[in-house]
């Protein structure tokens, strides 16, 4: 009886011992979450880009 329950210990002590593997684990990369500009910045540049041209043509 003693040597059923030393070979029981025994077996649940080497099941443990191989539950892993010898991969590398794989890590996700982190999600990156980009702010959306509001949509009056967009007709900002443009606007000021034809307010110089128009400068330089009128003078």
């Amino acid at each position: 009886m003693k040597k059923l329950v030393l070979a029981a210990a025994l077996t649940a002590a080497a099941s443990t011992a191989f539950a892993g593997s010898m991969a590398d684990p794989v890590i996700e990369a982190p999600v990156v979450m980009e702010e959306a500009a509001s949509s009056s910045s967009n007709f900002i540049v443009p606007l000021l880009l034809i307010a110089v041209v128009a400068a330089a043509v009128a003078d």
